[in-house]
């Protein structure tokens, strides 16, 4: 099952792709899509769609996760994280890839057990999960792998109560 995480973000998208076969699993590739603060908003935009469409492009991704917006105390960012969120999630839809949706209090619990968790935590378990010689950066593009994880913990779990989880 190959699932894309995907850390949403106007300025930086990060993504993911993990494959797990006979529980075993396997980074396929992660990276992230940049986009210039010198463009227009619309254009930034466009750079999102027109790179998710290409990493999207000849894969058979199962199902992809996207981080939930968290909303804090900058309403500008919020805004800018959500138009960037609008345009993957419809992307996924255009691209007809069922998609999930998780709270960075999920990720941080499916990966460590725990709701607060930091940042390094997070990404030693993640270089721990997949056996990496080292800790995956930016942290973007960490955050998107650590995403995909908790999707494939988390389908693990529904199929083995029976409820078959999205993907």
């Amino acid at each position: 099952m190959l699932v894309l995480g995907i850390d949403p973000g106007l300025a930086m998208t990060g993504f993911g792709l993990v494959e797990e076969t006979d529980r075993k699993l396997v980074l396929k590739g992660v990276g992230c899509i940049r986009t210039p603060a010198t463009l227009p908003v619309a254009e930034r935009l466009q750079i999102i769609f027109s790179e998710l469409t290409a990493v999207l492009e000849g894969q058979r991704i199962a199902a992809a996760a996207v981080e939930q917006l968290f909303f804090n105390t900058n309403v500008t960012t919020a805004m800018a994280v959500a138009q960037a969120r609008g345009v993957i999630l419809l992307t996924l839809a255009h691209q007809s890839i069922p998609t999930a949706e998780y709270t960075p209090l999920q990720v941080k619990q499916a990966l460590t057990g725990f709701g607060r968790a930091d940042k390094g935590q997070i990404q030693r378990m993640v270089q721990s999960m997949l056996g990496l010689k080292d800790v995956i950066r930016p942290d973007d593009a960490a955050d998107a792998v650590a995403i995909a994880l908790c999707h494939l913990q988390s389908y693990r779990f529904s199929q083995a109560i029976g409820k078959g989880a999205k993907g």
